[in-house]
């Protein structure tokens, strides 16, 4: 059985925000790295366990994308009674640990 995948405004900020800073429009390696993500976090439907638990909470799992010093984290939580996969935050793995402010 698959999960709905959706993103927060604020993991949908965080994607426009990243797609201009690596300047994928405009950069054929930048695009494919940008669609990658994509796809890594299209992949939570069918996967959605597979993620580590984040160091902030418990509740929130998080899949890491790229390499270092280059990665990124896609921190998330699922809901396993509506089969929901909601993606809070997409950052850069190199930042502090998250608050919810942030």
């Amino acid at each position: 059985m698959t999960y709905r995948v959706e993103l927060t405004r604020r993991a949908e900020r965080d994607l426009r925000r990243l797609h201009h800073d690596i300047n994928a429009k405009h950069s054929g390696d930048a695009r494919d790295w940008f669609n990658g993500l994509e796809r890594l976090i299209a992949t939570l439907d069918r996967f959605p366990e597979r993620g580590g638990v984040t160091p902030e909470d418990p509740r929130l799992k998080q899949l890491l994308y790229g390499h270092r010093p280059r990665a990124y984290r896609v921190i998330y939580a699922i809901n396993n009674a509506q089969r929901v996969v909601r993606v809070v935050h997409i950052r850069h793995g190199a930042r502090d640990i998250m608050n919810h402010s942030s």
